[in-house]
C-alpha cells in the first residue's frame, strides 16, 4: 500500500483493529431542535437529508433490518469489510431522553457483525449524562459480556465515535445557515467528549455563503486547538429545494463556487495547515444527482476525488501539516 500524504481515518482504523471497518447508515427516527422549534424551524439552509443517506436506511424499518440490509449492499462494493460500524447518520442522534438513546444503541451492538457505533449529532444535542453513558458504553462498562474477534484480536467493548456537526468556526456563518448555536456551544461539547476520553469527529462545510478562502484556511488554527480525533470536510452542494439553493440563486458573488481542481488546491491548503496528528475522514461528500440541479463536478465519485487528491499531493510535493513547526509543539499539534 502507498503511504498516504495526509493522516487516513479509514487506515486508522486497518492499523488498530487489523481489518476494514465499514460503516452502515442507520435511521433512528430522531429529529432536531431546529426543525421541531426547540431553538428553530425549518432546519439547517443547505440541508435535505434524504440526499445524504441511503435507500437502505428509512426510519420505518427496524435497526436491525436496516443493518441487514446495509451489510448486503456493502459486501457488493466493500468486499474486504471485516466488520461493521452502525452509522447514526441522519438528523441528531443524541436528541432524546437517555433511555430511547441507549434503547437504539442497543439494539444496533446486538448485530454479530457489527463491531461499534458512530454518533452524528449536534454540540446542543449532549450533555453530561448522555456523555457519561457513551463513556461507559466505550469503557465496557454499559455492555458487560459484550464482545467481537475482529482481526486484530477480541475487543470487549464497543468502539464509540462521536461526530458533532460543526460547519464552521464563524457565529456570522451558523447564524445566516440557521444552525441554532454558536461556536463556543460546539467547542464546549467537543471539549466534554474528548474529557471522557471518547474518539470526536467533527464535520466541516467548505464554501459556505461569505466565506472567503482566506477563511477557511484561517479556520485551520481554531480546528487545530479542538481535541479531535478525526476531521470531516465537504464541499457545499445546493440541494433542490432548500434555501441554500434560493440564496446561492439570488447572490452567487457569495460564494466560492469552486470547480474540482481549485477544490482540491484549496483541500491541500487546508491539509498542510492541520496538524498532522488528526485523522482525516473526508474531504469531500457525495450527493445524488437527482438531489442537484447540476453537478458542479460532474459525476466522479467520492474514491475518484481521492485518487486525484493523492495525486495533486504528489505533484505539489507536499503533505499534511507541513506549515505547523511541530519541533516546538507536542504531539497534538498545539503550541505550548
Amino acid at each position: 500500500m502507498v503511504e498516504k500524504r495526509y493522516n487516513s481515518f479509514a487506515d486508522y482504523y486497518r492499523r488498530r483493529y487489523g481489518e476494514r471497518l465499514q460503516k452502515l447508515v442507520v435511521d433512528a427516527g430522531f429529529t432536531c431542535p431546529n426543525r421541531d422549534g426547540t431553538v428553530g424551524r425549518g432546519g439547517c439552509t443547505y440541508c435535505d437529508n434524504a440526499a445524504f443517506h441511503p435507500g437502505y436506511s428509512t426510519p420505518s424499518m427496524p435497526i436491525s433490518q436496516q443493518l441487514d440490509e446495509g451489510i448486503t449492499f456493502h459486501k457488493v462494493r466493500y468486499r474486504n469489510a471485516g466488520h461493521y460500524l452502525a452509522y447514526f447518520q441522519s438528523f441528531s442522534n443524541t436528541y432524546a431522553p437517555l433511555p430511547v438513546l441507549k434503547e437504539r444503541y442497543f439494539k444496533a451492538l446486538e448485530h454479530p457483525e457489527v463491531a461499534g457505533i458512530v454518533i452524528g449529532t449536534r454540540p446542543d444535542c449532549v450533555d453530561d449524562a448522555k456523555l457519561d453513558f457513551l463513556a461507559d458504553l466505550a469503557a465496557g462498562r454499559a455492555l458487560p459480556g459484550w464482545r467481537r474477534t475482529l482481526a486484530g484480536g477480541e475487543i470487549t467493548a464497543p468502539i464509540v465515535v462521536v461526530e458533532y456537526g460543526i460547519e464552521s468556526c464563524y457565529d456570522k456563518t451558523l447564524e445566516l445557515i440557521n444552525r441554532g448555536h454558536n461556536f463556543a456551544c460546539a467547542a464546549t461539547a467537543v471539549q466534554a467528549t474528548a474529557a471522557r476520553s471518547l474518539d470526536v469527529g467533527a464535520h466541516f462545510i467548505l464554501g459556505l455563503p461569505g466565506e472567503t478562502r482566506q477563511m477557511l484556511l484561517d479556520q485551520c488554527a481554531v480546528i487545530n486547538e479542538l481535541p479531535l480525533t478525526s476531521v470531516k470536510f465537504h464541499q457545499l452542494q445546493y440541494v433542490k429545494g432548500t434555501p441554500m439553493e434560493a440564496l446561492h440563486d439570488a447572490h452567487p458573488e457569495e460564494f466560492l463556487d469552486l470547480d474540482l481542481p481549485d477544490y482540491l488546491d484549496l483541500a491541500i491548503d487546508i491539509l498542510e495547515r492541520l496538524r498532522p496528528y488528526l485523522y482525516i475522514e473526508r474531504i469531500a461528500g457525495e450527493v445524488p444527482p437527482r438531489f442537484v440541479r447540476e453537478s458542479r463536478w460532474g459525476l466522479i465519485r467520492n474514491f475518484e476525488v481521492l485518487r486525484l487528491l493523492d495525486s495533486r499531493l504528489k505533484e505539489r510535493n507536499t503533505y499534511q501539516g507541513r506549515f505547523l513547526d511541530y519541533a516546538r509543539n507536542d504531539k497534538k499539534g498545539r503550541s505550548k
